[in-house]
């Protein structure tokens, strides 16, 4: 008899255990994502830069033309001015 109390007592017990797992994963809101409309504009200005080409062609192409003509011709003294320029912004 003293088994069957014990088997009784166990039961009790695996039940009440059961039943507050339960509860407790009731209890816990889900995890959940949201993101902000900042966070989305980034995300389509991201993609809208990731879609366009590295080289504009529209720009590039008459001094890539002008280049392979011989026509192409750089101010030495305007190019200097714009380099010490950006050396400065640099520093």
């Amino acid at each position: 008899m003293r088994i069957q109390a014990y088997n009784q007592v166990q039961q009790l017990y695996q039940a009440q255990r059961v039943s507050k797992t339960q509860q407790s994963a009731k209890a816990y809101p889900v995890d959940q994502l949201q993101i902000s409309s900042r966070g989305r504009d980034f995300q389509i200005a991201k993609a809208a830069v990731q879609a366009s080409p590295d080289i504009r062609e529209e720009v590039t192409a008459p001094i890539k033309e002008r280049v392979q003509n011989g026509t192409y011709s750089v101010e030495t003294s305007s190019f200097a001015e714009k380099l010490l320029q950006k050396y400065e912004e640099m520093r």
